[in-house]
């Protein structure tokens, strides 16, 4: 009892040092922090910044017992991490202030998270920083893309979408004249505008993935095969929701072009990615035999060449594997702790 007491303790003097390391960063802080919150709210293209802390926070809480196991102070691991968080964010006051907005302020907060991973190491040491690695490196996406990125991001997904909703014309049999961006069909000319290109739900794809990924996923490839997926499957999205809307406001109703389904049909096409994503979750999470169970497998079919042809000999060879198939663990467990007109 006197031994639980003094680690309850001990965990709350941890606690009470990171939670004072994180209100005293917020005072110098507190500039970048604001026009993160103001970008996020201004920009949709960034909305999904401010979800980030606390998806983070909620991971870290769901793994806590697994994290906080070995507590210790971290000073000779945190202060070199202290040190370069310190020196990007004066940095990106001064030698890099001649950037544009998006592009400074990613360097910024790029520092703010580094120095608030030294702060955890400082606290907790770096045992329980490395249980919670996957929190911190998640908590890097706040970080506002570069300009630059977010720009070759949208092209990828216009050039996608257009090559993608052309082939679906031809297979559907309409008529229509491709130029880039652009397609001439019957009485109408659509173009997919930047605003349009699916960045926005390509990103909340790609963050869902990740999160999956971790969750249910084991393998680092099947988590990266997942997780870049992610784009093939928005752009497939984005011209199928091209294409339905274009044909319904060419064949059903021109009203189709500028109705709601236009403006605010996002979520519903949405669903589609989504499904899409669980059905590679599924496909991806189905057991595989294990190396070690192929090789017991040939050694039994060759046992089983060489035993007793008798009906005795074959039920007792059946008998032995349905003992091994109940006493193999299952490899699929995992931790429980996606005119003319615009698209």
């Amino acid at each position: 009892m006197k031994t639980l007491h003094s680690i309850s303790r001990r965990h709350t003097a941890h606690d009470s040092c990171f939670v004072l390391f994180s209100i005293i960063s917020l005072v110098p802080f507190w500039t970048s922090l604001g026009a993160l919150i103001n970008l996020s709210f201004d920009d949709d293209k960034y909305s999904y910044v401010l979800l980030i802390p606390l998806m983070a926070v909620c991971l870290v809480y769901l793994k806590r017992k697994r994290i906080f196991t070995s507590l210790c102070y971290g000073f000779s691991q945190g202060v070199p991490l202290l040190a370069a968080g310190i020196l990007l964010f004066c940095l990106a006051h001064t030698r890099f202030v001649v950037l544009s907005g998006n592009d400074h302020l990613s360097v910024a907060v790029l520092g703010i998270v580094l120095v608030w991973m030294a702060g955890f190491v400082l606290c907790y040491g770096a045992k329980c920083f490395h249980a919670a690695l996957f929190p911190w490196l998640f908590l890097l996406l706040m970080v506002p893309i570069p300009t630059v990125a977010m720009d070759k991001a949208v092209l990828v997904l216009q050039e996608g979408s257009a090559i993608l909703t052309y082939a679906l014309y031809k297979l559907l049999g309409v008529p229509v004249l491709w130029q880039r961006f652009k397609f001439s069909l019957p009485g109408v000319e659509i173009e997919i505008v930047k605003e349009c290109s699916g960045i926005r739900s390509s990103l909340a794809l790609f963050i869902t993935s990740i999160l999956a990924g971790h969750m249910f996923l084991e393998s680092n490839w099947r988590k990266g095969f997942l997780t870049f997926f992610t784009v093939p499957v928005v752009i497939f999205k984005n011209a199928v929701r091209i294409v339905t809307i274009s044909c319904l406001g060419v064949y059903v109703n021109p009203g189709f072009l500028h109705g709601r389904l236009h403006r605010y049909g996002g979520l519903p096409f949405s669903l589609i990615s989504l499904a899409i994503l669980a059905f590679l979750l599924s496909a991806l999470q189905r057991r595989k035999a294990d190396p070690n169970e192929r090789s017991s497998g040939a050694n039994s079919a060759t046992s089983k060449g060489e035993s007793d042809p008798s009906p005795l000999g074959a039920h007792t060879e059946a008998a032995i594997r349905v003992t091994r198939l109940l006493s193999r663990d299952d490899p699929r467990g995992f931790d429980t702790k996606g005119l003319s007109n615009s698209f």
